[in-house]
């Protein structure tokens, strides 16, 4: 089954972060959301091999985008409150085995609109379908 079939509440989730971000600032590129993507596959894929993560610093707006979409992660493994503080009891926990894909998964995306449409390609193209 594909990624964007399984688990397409949680690519929801991980975009709403970075189109949240982009949205209170338009400066920031593609480039940024693709650079803290690649973190925190890092940082998972580092965990789910228990080493410790270490990455190349961040920019100030890839920065954002990293700890914004990081909680969402934080709160979709279950270790963290949902962002609006609500919890459900539905609300099964991912596996940081079945994170990483997620977080691959944007990743592909931001290269493949980025490539068709500029600079800003896939945040212009996944602002048009988060709320």
């Amino acid at each position: 089954m594909k990624v964007e079939d399984e688990f397409f509440d949680v690519l929801q989730n991980l975009e709403w972060a970075i189109v949240n971000e982009f949205r209170q600032d338009r400066s920031i590129l593609d480039l940024d959301a693709r650079d803290a993507a690649n973190a925190l596959v890092r940082r998972y894929e580092a965990e789910s091999e228990s080493r410790s993560g270490t990455g190349a610093p961040l920019s100030d707006r890839a920065g954002r985008i990293f700890e914004a979409v990081r909680r969402i992660c934080e709160w979709r493994l279950g270790r963290v409150p949902a962002p609006d503080g609500r919890t459900a009891e539905s609300d099964t926990p991912l596996t940081v085995a079945e994170l990483v894909p997620c977080l691959k998964r944007i990743r592909k995306s931001i290269d493949y609109w980025t490539k068709r449409n500029g600079r800003q390609g896939y945040l212009d193209f996944v602002s048009e379908y988060v709320r």
